[in-house]
């Protein structure tokens, strides 16, 4: 079974290995058809991911197929399409008590703590799978993506009518923008892309945009009377661009950190005590999630199709994952087609 393997920094392997046994109870063994690359995944080829260690098979982002079930397991069955929640928690620690297992003490997250999908067989919990029978492939691996975006949005209770602005318009940026939007904020992209600032103007009719090269600031100020945002979502996982959050909030505002940086962020403090700002993480997405971005895709309220902007077979990864790296590119999603081998 073709299986991609992430050995270091900068070396993405292709090897033949076994396939894997039977599922186990309450497991599910999968055929992966698609796996959305996702900026976790081209950090960790870079050799900045945090939390991460090699030699590691990638690949979080999956929509499957139910190819067998173990023991017990009565949500799922063979021939289910599927969207796959990567966060393994153990359900027993104070966070998992709390109702929040996407901060569960010792999350494992598939693709990056223990191997991903990279290949086309994976035995997954069969709980972490969302059945649809409507979504195609491609939909369904961008679930996750979305759930990154929808849990932000909720973290921080963004109000109808308030300013947001989304620092940062890759497809986590972009999920952000999809649920402020649809919780009725008036929002603002930030990124250095002028070609994304373009692409937000024209798939989600966002009229301003700021370019991030310039003084952003006054920018935001001028397009918010003078008040500055009072939600800023950093989306970018660079520590310049969240040390710089600080600064773009209105007073009594609130910043989320939805990219991570593998660095300490720092602030001014009497410039935030001045604010009272509120600052936030946002990390991962919650079980619910899931079930309510399928059933908002199938009705047509969110539209992916248009962020898939590159594709390759898995075997031709290793050739060309540099060249998604590289902004000339205007990867806003890449998209990868298991085969069946």
């Amino acid at each position: 079974m073709l299986t991609l393997i992430l050995d270091e920094p900068g070396r993405l392997a292709a090897r033949d290995l076994p396939p894997p046994a039977a599922p186990g109870p309450g497991e599910a063994l999968v055929r992966v058809h698609r796996v959305g690359v996702c900026g976790t995944d081209l950090h960790a080829f870079a050799g900045n991911q945090p939390f991460f260690t090699y030699p590691r098979v990638l690949g979080h982002e999956l929509g499957v197929e139910v190819l067998s079930v173990g023991a017990g397991v009565t949500g799922v069955r063979a021939g289910d399409r599927c969207a796959v929640e990567p966060y393994l928690h153990c359900g027993t620690c104070i966070a998992c008590r709390a109702g929040k297992p996407n901060c569960c003490r010792t999350l494992k997250v598939l693709g990056v703590h223990v191997d991903g999908g990279h290949r086309a067989r994976i035995v997954v919990p069969a709980a972490k799978l969302h059945v649809s029978t409507r979504l195609s492939f491609d939909q369904l691996a961008l679930v996750e993506t979305l759930g990154i975006g929808a849990h932000a949005v909720d973290r921080a209770a963004v109000r109808p009518g308030e300013h947001v602005a989304v620092v940062g318009a890759g497809p986590i940026g972009l999920a952000v923008m999809q649920f402020a939007l649809a919780a009725g904020a008036r929002v603002i992209p930030v990124d250095v892309s002028t070609s994304r600032l373009a692409f937000c103007q024209e798939r989600l009719g966002l009229p301003d945009g700021v370019d991030a090269r310039g003084d952003v600031p006054s920018a935001l100020a001028q397009l918010t009377g003078g008040d500055l945002p009072t939600a800023v979502f950093d989306a970018t996982g660079n520590v310049a661009s969240m040390n710089a959050g600080f600064n773009l909030v209105a007073h009594g505002g609130r910043l989320i950190l939805v990219g991570l940086a593998q660095a300490y962020v720092t602030f001014n403090d009497p410039n935030f005590h001045r604010r009272e700002l509120t600052v936030l993480s946002s990390r991962n997405a919650l079980p619910a999630d899931f079930p309510r971005i399928i059933g908002l895709i199938e009705a047509g309220r969110i539209d992916t199709a248009p962020w898939i902007t590159h594709r390759a077979l898995l075997a031709q990864v290793p050739a060309v994952i540099v060249s998604w790296t590289e902004p000339a590119s205007r990867v806003i999603k890449a998209m990868i087609e298991v085969p069946d081998a």
